[in-house]
């Protein structure tokens, strides 16, 4: 009888442990799939940024960067179509698919266009402008949908530091734009988007938050070096010149980025 009890008890126990490990794997799950549409978001508008570079001369640097950062979103999307995390719908997941296919193919035909005539076509890549701002507009959604899952358990920096870097992955593409373009107010993306100044006020707001807690080690060291970078470019964004030397803007920006992704890693790690 004795045994019988302790036999039920570990039977008991081992369900348990199944239950709670079963969760640990969803709760997992839910957070990867986050991650990768954190990604997503941000490849995206990398690859404009590059886009905006290639159309001046066809270079050849700026055309593997635009394939390389595509290939990036595409491997992100593909992780969120496959995700059994379920935190979103089957036909949110459609829908994000469709709009990615969109701007894919007005990337292919902006860069053919490039290759076969030496120049863009600005009506092609005004629609090339609007479909990223509106492929934006959607993964932010569901982005906000899939926090709200409570699957998800949030942590107030990890997504200040995701809000950062997609606000410098659209301030690069903004900012390549107007370096690079005759008529770059066509492409800025929606008519109602904040101006580079204003959306480099929000970033420096970002990067407060993403500061405010402790730090110590590796952390502060990470923000340190996203701060120094920042100051070194920060002028630039508020007050756009022509005489910047936008290279130099877009590799400390993408430094920053880099910088931001291991920040986001060190958070999570020390939750």
């Amino acid at each position: 009888m004795k045994d019988a009890r302790i036999g039920a008890r570990s039977l008991v126990a081992a369900f348990f442990l199944l239950v709670i490990a079963s969760f640990a794997t969803k709760a997992d799950e839910a957070s990867s799939f986050l991650g990768n549409l954190h990604n997503f978001r941000v490849s995206n508008f990398i690859a404009l940024d590059a886009y905006y570079r290639f159309s001046v001369d066809g270079n050849t640097d700026a055309l593997n960067e635009i394939v390389a950062t595509i290939n990036d979103a595409n491997s992100a999307m593909n992780t969120v179509s496959e995700s059994t995390a379920e935190v979103l719908t089957v036909a949110d997941i459609e829908r994000l698919n469709e709009n990615f296919d969109k701007f894919k193919e007005l990337m292919r035909q902006n860069i053919n266009d490039v290759r076969k005539n030496g120049y863009p076509d600005l009506r092609l890549v005004g629609e090339m402008a609007e479909q990223a701002a509106a492929l934006n507009d959607l993964a932010t959604e569901l982005y906000a949908v899939s926090l709200e899952s409570n699957q998800i358990s949030t942590n107030k920096r990890v997504e200040a530091a995701r809000s950062a870097a997609v606000t410098l992955a659209q301030m690069m593409a903004k900012y390549s734009v107007r370096s690079n373009m005759s008529v770059s107010q066509t492409f800025q993306g929606s008519a109602t988007e904040e101006p580079l100044d204003v959306k480099a006020r929000q970033f420096e707001s970002l990067l407060i938050e993403v500061s405010s807690g402790p730090k110590s080690g590796p952390l502060k060291a990470m923000l340190d070096d996203i701060n120094a970078k920042w100051q070194f470019i920060r002028n630039s964004y508020i007050n756009y010149n022509e005489n910047n030397v936008s290279f130099v803007i877009d590799r400390y920006s993408k430094g920053i980025l880099e910088a931001l992704d291991d920040t986001i890693s060190l958070l999570q790690q020390n939750a």
